[in-house]
């Protein structure tokens, strides 16, 4: 009796090799035939009588004497009568030996085999029943693995429900603080307008008073202190929003790993219910062979925690960002209010310095004005003589003129020639010298008249500057936010 399980293995399950001195099948003995008599048709010749080989020889020439030829004996087969001879005997191809020994080789064969059957039997029944026990044991295991797996995901999934609740949270008071952020970021815009359109007021300054002041050195501190502001504003609203992303991306994470271990649990579930007599329950050929599967339970529950630790992580850095914001907010306020008052003073002092140096340019515009009526007086006094003396140089020179019409010996360098001559360069030099002193005098009142311009013209800087500064500029610094504005609570 063989063992339980080795079935395959057992002697009745495999018919025995036949016996070496069986009989050959007939099939085996065929080309000996073909051998011996190559000119004979066996699928005629059981029908034929006995001819000798040299007959079919002569009868292959002389289709006449062989009716039964090759050649004719397609024509001849209809013709063909029939004939039995006693000597096909001769064609017997078993002895009585060998049909006895085949009848107790089968005797023998069939002992055996229903000697295997009943053992197959036997072994069957047992087999049976062993397998059966085997099976339901196998599918209560199977059962039982299934409801614990499902315990396990339903651990897992109250984990991720608490912590997905808490990145909800968490991202949603993020969220409130950067618009928040966004909100104070937009209310610098105004003060950083007002400083630069007042340093664009400002260069419209001419002249002198086009000055790098302490005014315009407290505008541009200002300018820088805002954009530094914005900056560190930006780069944090940058970081919130990458955060932000990050904490989505955990987010998502966790609700998708929560959507599978849903889905898992919803299969599993409905598979540890499964019974043999449950609807839906086919057969599906092949399956056990496909492995789909990704994980292991370690690698599983590995999975899981590693999401949830992440989340923590993001969690944990999200509400530290939240509180740089915060103090963020309120240094970054304090600090534009500080280079805002500073920048009020600086504009303060200026005004009185402009309106100082206003004042003194009108004395001195004053001043300058009478000089140059003094000027203008002298000025005409010099005109005036040297007319006269251009009436002494034209008669001294008309002299001369007539001096040279002379005749022959009478050009005389005499004494009257002589004075003339000298009568000529004294009143020249005279006049040379009025008018020398003419251009000095218009020199002086071109100069009078430039600095009575650039007088009246510093007048109108100064006066153009009191406006920008005082009407201009400081009417808009009074728009500037207030405390709760730049953080962002309004």
């Amino acid at each position: 009796m063989e063992l339980l399980g080795s079935t395959l293995t057992a002697t009745y399950a495999h018919p025995r090799p036949t016996p070496s001195n069986f009989l050959p099948a007939i099939s085996t003995m065929a080309s000996t035939y073909r051998d011996r008599f190559p000119h004979y048709n066996l699928t005629h010749s059981l029908s034929l009588p006995w001819k000798p080989n040299t007959y079919y020889k002569v009868a292959s020439n002389s289709p006449t004497l062989a009716p039964y030829c090759t050649r004719a004996q397609k024509v001849a087969e209809s013709t063909m009568l029939p004939f039995v001879s006693n000597r096909t005997t001769l064609f017997t191809r078993y002895t009585p030996d060998d049909w006895y020994r085949s009848n107790l080789t089968n005797y023998q064969e069939s002992n055996t085999s229903r000697h295997n059957s009943e053992r197959l039997r036997v072994d069957t029944s047992r087999l049976i029943q062993d397998k059966y026990q085997q099976t339901r044991k196998t599918q209560a295991d199977s059962t039982q693995n299934l409801g614990e797996r499902v315990n396990d995901i339903g651990f897992w999934k109250s984990e991720i429900l608490h912590e997905l609740d808490e990145m909800i949270g968490e991202t949603n008071a993020l969220t409130d603080l950067k618009k928040k952020m966004e909100r104070s970021l937009m209310e610098t815009e105004a003060p950083l307008q007002v400083a630069r359109e007042c340093l664009l007021h400002r260069e419209k300054r001419v002249g002198i008073d086009l000055v790098h002041d302490e005014v315009e050195t407290e505008l541009l501190t200002e300018i820088d202190n805002i954009l530094c502001c914005q900056e560190r504003m930006k780069l944090h609203l940058d970081k919130a929003i990458a955060q932000l992303a990050s904490d989505r991306a955990s987010q998502h994470e966790l609700e998708k790993d929560l959507s599978d271990k849903q889905a898992a649990y919803r299969i599993d579930d409905k598979c540890h219910h499964l019974r043999n007599t449950s609807e839906g329950v086919s057969f599906f050929r092949g399956v056990e062979k496909v492995d789909a599967t990704v994980s292991v339970p370690e690698s599983w529950a590995k999975f899981t925690d590693d999401n949830i630790l992440r989340s923590q992580s993001e969690r944990a850095a999200s509400a530290k960002l939240r509180d740089d914001i915060n103090n963020l907010l309120v240094v970054t306020a304090n600090e534009m209010w500080n280079q805002f008052n500073k920048v009020n003073v600086a504009f303060t002092n200026r005004i009185a310095e402009t309106a100082d140096a206003k004042n003194k340019i009108q004395i001195h515009l004053a001043k300058t004005l009478q000089e140059i009526f003094q000027t203008e007086m002298t000025i005409e006094s010099i005109r005036k003589a040297v007319r006269e003396k251009s009436a002494y140089l034209k008669v001294a020179q008309t002299r001369l003129d007539e001096r040279t019409r002379r005749p022959n010996i009478e050009l005389c360098r005499d004494l009257a020639q002589l004075r003339l001559v000298n009568e000529v360069y004294e009143v020249d030099d005279t006049i040379q010298t009025l008018q020398q002193r003419l251009r000095d005098a218009e020199d002086t009142l071109q100069s009078l008249v430039h600095t009575k311009a650039t007088l009246e013209h510093d007048l109108a800087v100064k006066a153009n500057s009191l406006y920008i500064d005082h009407e201009k500029c400081m009417g808009m610094r009074k728009s500037f936010p207030n405390t709760l504005r730049l953080v962002g609570y309004c």
